[in-house]
């Protein structure tokens, strides 16, 4: 019920406000999760973009992130040209790409892009299997749903660089999850069939 939402909401702003940031402690890993997004206020979300800024736990910046992309009311382009350079996973980056795209012009969004693929490019080198990056950009949420929804080229472009990179990785990196378009995983294999197939690959490569 909203009303039960709303209640969570108004007592996890109450305590993050006054609360010590620790982001191991569950009561505030709870408070960050009972943050009902749909009914930020102007001064709440300025709470929130600050304890994101000061947060080292990717995961529940990670949470805040899908929660901000969803508040189109508010006025969150300078917060999301920040979180892009702060954020170092591309999935991370790109959600930021996700937030910055309802704000930013075209040409704002291409030489972002541009950026992206640079790094993108030099992924092989530095994480050769570096397969949840590639599953979250190419899944339903990530690249393909910027698609669907304003059509730019750069997204088109970077896309078709992600598939490449995804398809010179051996087979025991691919197919292992992906994402619907509500930005929820959907496994494709059992976590020990996972682990079964990488563990294999890494074998076979200490072989002489």
């Amino acid at each position: 019920m909203p009303n039960d939402n709303q209640q969570l909401h108004k007592e996890s702003i109450k305590y993050l406000t006054t609360a010590p940031l620790r982001e191991n402690d569950p009561k505030f890993i709870c408070a960050i999760s009972d943050v009902a997004y749909e009914f930020l206020t102007t001064d709440e979300v300025g709470l929130i973009v600050q304890l994101y800024f000061k947060m080292k736990n990717i995961a529940l910046r990670n949470k805040i992130l899908y929660g901000l992309i969803r508040c189109r009311n508010l006025e969150l382009k300078d917060f999301f040209q920040k979180a892009y350079k702060k954020e170092r996973y591309l999935d991370m980056r790109l959600l930021a790409i996700h937030g910055l795209a309802q704000y930013a012009s075209e040409e704002e969004i291409e030489k972002v892009m541009q950026h992206f693929l640079k790094i993108l490019i030099k992924r092989p080198e530095t994480t050769p299997y570096n397969y949840q990056e590639y599953e979250f950009l190419r899944s339903a949420f990530g690249l393909p749903l910027l698609i669907k929804k304003y059509g730019y080229p750069c997204f088109e472009k970077t896309l078709q660089q992600v598939e490449k990179q995804y398809q010179d990785m051996p087979e025991a990196f691919r197919g292992h999850f992906t994402l619907d378009e509500n930005g929820k995983a959907v496994q494709l294999r059992s976590p020990s069939e996972t682990k079964q197939m990488i563990e294999r690959f890494f074998a076979s490569q200490h072989r002489y």
